[in-house]
């Protein structure tokens, strides 16, 4: 459901603005329109300095996580102003990076200078001032050629690597060849190379023991945050606002669940220096949105929400979507074992960890859904639960073969599709009129006349009586051609309907599209049974068989359950929102409710 809005409309002293605003934001509940967004020096200032402190503390946070836990942290270090420490961690933050990519390039210069062993440069030099030109050479062990020593003055610096290093000597200003390519000697020798590192490990071990005694200020960083994005969101409230007499006078428009009216109300009333009118909200006003559902389905707004927000005077299907979301999710997983895994662990973080409990608690559902879904075959951790258990053939009957599943999923998929339509149907015969329902109610007439003729015709018998088909079927397509497009002139309505009889081919890829429910959760079934397959045949191996059994049980199941809850979340998410979305002819496009408040 969509939570009611009434919309205010107020009148305050522009003098007394911010203040009116600073109050509103303590009470935390109303959404101001932002018609725009300032774009003054005040706003640029404000949006520059909120976008900089947010990069800066998610960047010291993935710092200090990536920190090793044996840094040891210096005595605890305080700022005096709060700009301070932002930019005391930004400049070490830095500083740390620009360390490190200094050691990498010292670490790389070292390595290549290891091949020419531990020399000086200065010998360059002095036989430079001596009148000789040195030429350095790498070359492979097998491609050295002794010869070189007796024909040239050569003189081997370093055998390293399978590679050789050698200088030879030329007279300045006299012609000189060799057979092979010059190579570049290293600007500084390997030894000089690692006292260099040694100082940069140091340094960098420094810059982080520094950062890890200031992880303190985080708190007080995330605070002047919050505190910079309320002002900021303050001054767009303002700004928003329309002057009148003068610039004396400024008009707001917010919106509030109707069901808070009397708090409200309250408030403005308290306020002296306003006037402010309320109404019920109209579509056409284009307030915000704010979902209102149950429990169970309150868990499944965060899945909705990943496409788009219904318009206020639309219908919220988030009640509707979240029951097959979750049996689809069972359905693509395929595995009870799978199912139980997801809901211990979902449960565990419900316990442990607060800040992710909406997602546990949409975990919780979805391991639900993949425990009774995979029932209907008895697949449990790539086995048949009948074949663990050595059922009688009587029960074994009644789980269900591939084929049958493979049919469950059109049947399942071909149901969603039929609720998506009745649920168009009665929300435009409420909104719109009774006429404009009954197209959707007649496809859904064809579509279950369709389906029982064609199982009829696969087990030689008819599933429904004559007169009943031809009702369905008949009536259906009356529906359709009458009321597809609802005109008072006869020529246009009969067109309009018979045109959109070819939307029968849409419905046939509609369903088809349900077959991806059986193909994955019957490959994540097949991956299962192959891990246990291959888990069983190492139990022969001598005195380490079981345990590499059970290893392999636990690390082989633990990758094909994650790697089919990937295929299991997105593939449902896709039926929603193209399959389900599109035939309960869902526009979206609302914006969320966005109060103004100092909560962050």
């Amino acid at each position: 459901m969509i939570h009611k809005m009434t919309r205010y409309s107020i009148i305050a002293f522009q003098p007394e603005l911010m203040d009116f605003l600073d109050r509103l934001q303590e009470l935390g509940v109303m959404d101001i329109t932002r018609s725009f967004k300032a774009t003054d020096e005040t706003s640029t200032r404000l949006l520059d300095s909120t976008t900089s402190e947010k990069k800066l503390i998610k960047r010291y946070k993935n710092f200090l996580k990536n920190l090793p836990e044996e840094t040891p942290a210096e005595e605890i270090i305080t700022c005096t102003e709060e700009c301070d420490i932002f930019n005391r961690i930004e400049a070490l933050l830095d500083s740390a990076l620009s360390l490190k990519q200094e050691l990498y390039a010292a670490i790389r210069e070292r390595d290549n200078a290891l091949l020419w062993g531990n020399f000086d440069p200065a010998d360059v030099e002095r036989l430079q001032k001596a009148g000789f030109t040195p030429h350095f050479y790498v070359v492979s062990d097998k491609k050295f050629n002794p010869d070189w020593e007796q024909e040239y003055p050569l003189q081997v610096l370093n055998s390293y690597g399978g590679k050789s290093c050698f200088v030879v000597l030329s007279p300045f200003g006299e012609p000189y060849t060799f057979p092979i390519q010059e190579s570049q000697l290293p600007q500084q020798s390997a030894g000089t190379l690692d006292i260099r590192i040694a100082s940069l490990e140091q340094e960098i071990k420094d810059t982080n023991s520094t950062l890890a005694a200031l992880k303190d200020s985080l708190p007080e960083m995330e605070r002047k945050y919050a505190l910079d994005s309320q002002e900021l969101d303050k001054y767009f409230a303002s700004a928003a606002s329309e002057s009148q007499a003068e610039g004396s006078l400024s008009v707001l428009e917010g919106f509030a669940p109707t069901n808070i009216d009397s708090s409200v109300a309250e408030f403005l009333n308290n306020c002296d220096y306003v006037v402010w009118l309320s109404e019920p909200a109209k579509a056409e006003d284009n307030p915000p949105i704010k979902l209102k559902n149950n429990r169970f389905t309150k868990v499944f707004e965060v899945i909705g929400n990943m496409y788009m927000l219904p318009t206020y005077d639309e219908l919220d299907l988030t009640p509707y979507f979240a029951p097959f979301y979750m049996l689809f999710f069972g359905l693509c997983l395929g595995d009870m074992g799978y199912g139980l895994i997801i809901l211990l662990a979902s449960l565990f973080v419900l316990w442990k960890v607060p800040s992710l409990r909406e997602y546990a608690k949409l975990g919780i559902w979805l391991g639900v859904g993949t425990i009774i879904m995979p029932m209907l075959n008895g697949t449990f951790f790539g086995a048949k639960i009948y074949d663990i258990f050595n059922m009688s053939d009587s029960i074994k009957g009644l789980f269900f073969t591939d084929i049958k599943m493979f049919w469950f999923a059109i049947i399942f998929g071909l149901f969603q599709i039929i609720v998506a339509r009745l649920i168009s149907a009665i929300y435009k015969m409420r909104r719109v009129g009774w006429q404009h329902g009954m197209s959707n109610i007649g496809w859904c007439m064809i579509l279950i006349w369709v389906a029982l003729l064609y199982a009829g015709s696969q087990i030689g018998k008819n599933l429904t009586p004559p007169w009943l088909g031809w009702t369905f079927g008949a009536g259906g397509l009356a529906l359709v051609v009458l009321f597809s497009n609802p005109v008072r002139n006869p020529i246009k309505r009969i067109f309009g309907g018979v045109t959109a009889l070819y939307d029968i081919t849409g419905f046939f890829g509609d369903v088809l599209s349900y077959i991806r429910l059986f193909g994955l959760g019957a490959a994540g079934g097949s991956l299962g049974m192959v891990i246990n397959a291959m888990s069983m045949a190492l139990k022969g191996v001598p005195y380490a068989g079981w345990i590499l059994c059970i290893i392999l049980l636990i690390f082989g199941h633990l990758f094909v359950m994650l790697l089919s809850s990937i295929g299991a979340f997105v593939h449902p998410m896709r039926l929603t929102f193209v399959e389900f979305y599109k035939n309960a002819d869902f526009v979206g496009g609302g914006k969320p409710y966005r109060p103004l408040n100092k909560n962050n």
